[in-house]
């Protein structure tokens, strides 16, 4: 009976996993960052961010989140904007983005990221650019792309789970400041 119990289980499980895909296929690390321009936010206010211009000031922390005001997306922005400091320390600035409209960036730039660091809008164009949408929903995968100056993707970092999305990112910026 423990053994046909144990095959049932396992067969389940298989059965389960029989239906799983992959849930994203980020971009790898060593090839060049797609360059976009979007809307974004940043303490309330609206303005133009150009991947380009950015880099042009150093490194960049590009990370996708599903959604404005969620549990885990509210709990990553404010990592993030506890981290802030150190980012900018070691040279680099973040960017949250996600396919929220800008008027829900606006209010969540103020809330969650404390006026401390841009949100902008995923385009379904950027969202397949940097393979990141998550099928038809509209909505994207949690991943953080560290962007080092000349836009390579020195680091990729995805996973459901928001709490290593700081910690992996702030690692590589520093990696980068010793090369």
């Amino acid at each position: 009976m423990k053994q046909l119990r144990t095959i049932a289980l396992a067969a389940f499980a298989l059965a389960g996993l029989a239906g799983v895909t992959s849930a994203s296929a980020e971009l790898p690390t060593g090839t060049k960052a797609p360059a976009f321009s979007t809307k974004a936010a940043l303490a309330g206010k609206e303005f133009g961010f150009a991947l380009k211009s950015a880099l042009a000031k150093g490194p960049v922390v590009l990370y996708f989140y599903p959604k404005a005001f969620t549990q885990g997306c509210t709990l990553e922005a404010n990592a993030f904007a506890e981290a802030m400091p150190q980012f900018k320390a070691a040279g680099a600035s973040v960017i949250g983005m996600s396919a929220d409209d800008i008027a829900t960036l606006k209010e969540f730039s103020r809330k969650e990221c404390r006026d401390a660091f841009p949100v902008g809008i995923a385009s379904p164009a950027v969202a397949k650019a940097y393979d990141v949408a998550m099928g038809q929903s509209g909505l994207t995968t949690r991943t953080s792309y560290v962007i080092a100056k000349d836009g390579t993707i020195v680091a990729v970092h995805s996973n459901p789970d928001y709490r290593g999305h700081v910690a992996q990112t702030l690692a590589a910026v520093k990696a980068l400041r010793t090369k």
